[in-house]
């Protein structure tokens, strides 16, 4: 074993300097033996050439590395063994930090409804689709916002707590037959455009879909990516109407399924 393991395990490379620097070059030298260029190893890792000679001399007394005659080095089994051990522990820590600081910090986008100062807690609350931020942590669900913003503007918001309480939206599909079996000509344009007003949005898919849209002269909000779009505007509290080609539905119902969204489908063709 090598004569300072005791070391290695008390100073890791995360604790000590000179086994961050014996890590690099023990890296390089993995990546180039047996032809090992010091100069290039002290250019790569930003130490002097003369620097890397003494730390190779250090890992070869030690048995991490063996020497072969001039410029040719291999990692030893022991070498190899250290490196793993110190990479382990370079792993558990980017997790740590990973998991368990940035996750802690991590930033949202809110509207700010009342004029908001940095470092201030604030209430959160889901309105028409879009997390809000008011003054204030009287709200079943806060956080503190990370910049200032004034009454309208876009805040960013952090430290969590709570849960913003809202329901999630539902989805109402109105199938439309495919054109060789009558196509948009055969919905009910009048019950369209009162099931229009009683949804948040209205999307299409679909030629059919849209022709139908079209003659109850109703405006789409959601025309491309409406499977996505759909299921993410019901996610956010919208009621969405989704009139779509039956040639379509498949990838929207299977999508609405996969998030646990509630949705029904409706037959409105004429007899």
């Amino acid at each position: 074993m090598a004569k300072d393991a005791d070391e290695a395990d008390e100073f890791g490379v995360l604790r000590s300097k000179r086994n961050a620097t014996r890590y690099q070059i023990l890296v390089q030298i993995a990546e180039r033996q047996p032809a090992v260029n010091q100069q290039e190893i002290a250019d790569a890792i930003g130490v002097t050439s003369q620097a890397v000679s003494d730390y190779l001399r250090d890992l070869s007394e030690e048995g991490y590395v063996n020497k072969h005659g001039r410029g040719r080095y291999e990692v030893t089994k022991e070498g190899v063994d250290w490196l793993i051990s110190q990479t382990d522990e370079l792993r558990t820590f980017v997790r740590h930090v990973s998991e368990d600081v940035i996750g802690q910090v991590e930033i949202e986008t809110a509207i700010a409804t009342t004029d908001i100062a940095e470092g201030e807690t604030v209430s959160l609350s889901m309105q028409n689709g879009v997390l809000r931020a008011v003054s204030g942590g009287t709200g079943s669900a806060t956080a503190v916002a990370v910049t200032g913003a004034s009454a309208g503007a876009d805040v960013g918001i952090t430290n969590f707590d709570g849960v913003v309480d809202y329901e999630l939206g539902t989805v109402t599909i109105l199938s439309v037959p495919q054109v060789q079996k009558g196509g948009s000509s055969v919905v009910v344009r009048e019950q369209l455009a009162d099931m229009a007003t009683s949804h948040d949005l209205v999307a299409v898919a679909g030629a059919e879909g849209l022709a139908a849209v079209n003659a109850a002269n109703l405006d789409p909000d959601i025309r491309f990516g409406s499977a996505s779009a759909v299921h993410e505007a019901a996610t956010k509290g919208l009621d969405v109407l989704l009139v779509a080609a039956t040639d379509v539905l498949s990838p929207h119902t299977d999508k609405l399924r996969e998030g646990n969204i509630s949705y029904e489908v409706v037959d409105t063709a004429e007899e």
